[in-house]
């Protein structure tokens, strides 16, 4: 299970981005994070072209096969779209890593019980 913010686990900063030039202007350490999709498939084709890791808020299952084929490295959602995506994305096999935005610990018991790829606190996002 990948474990994204935790203080005991080294990880990337995730860093919104709503235009080219933040994408210029962010650190080669973070991962981009685009959100919605439908606003940002320019900016994902973009990441896509130039080999840039990002990621992608989804809502729906749509979202997330387009997030996989445009390259996302991670697809964040709540549990409900999660339990949702996760099994397709199991079936296609899906390079986009599904994780889900928790505010506790006490939440990645639950999470990873339900066969999801990964969680990501709210602090690791800038």
């Amino acid at each position: 299970m990948i474990l994204i913010g935790h203080p005991w686990i080294k990880s990337p900063q995730f860093c919104r981005v709503f235009s080219l030039n933040d994408i210029k202007a962010s650190k080669p350490d973070q991962v981009l994070l685009l959100e919605p999709l439908v606003d940002s498939h320019a900016l994902a084709q973009y990441c896509q072209e130039n080999a840039l890791p990002y990621a992608i808020v989804i809502n729906t299952l749509d979202e997330a096969l387009y997030a996989n084929a445009l390259g996302a490295s991670y697809a964040i959602c709540d549990e409900d779209t999660a339990l949702m995506v996760q099994p397709v994305a199991q079936e296609y096999l899906f390079d986009t890593r599904i994780l889900v935005l928790i505010h506790s610990e006490k939440e990645i018991s639950k999470i990873a019980r339900g066969g999801i790829d990964g969680v990501i606190f709210a602090e690791a996002i800038c």
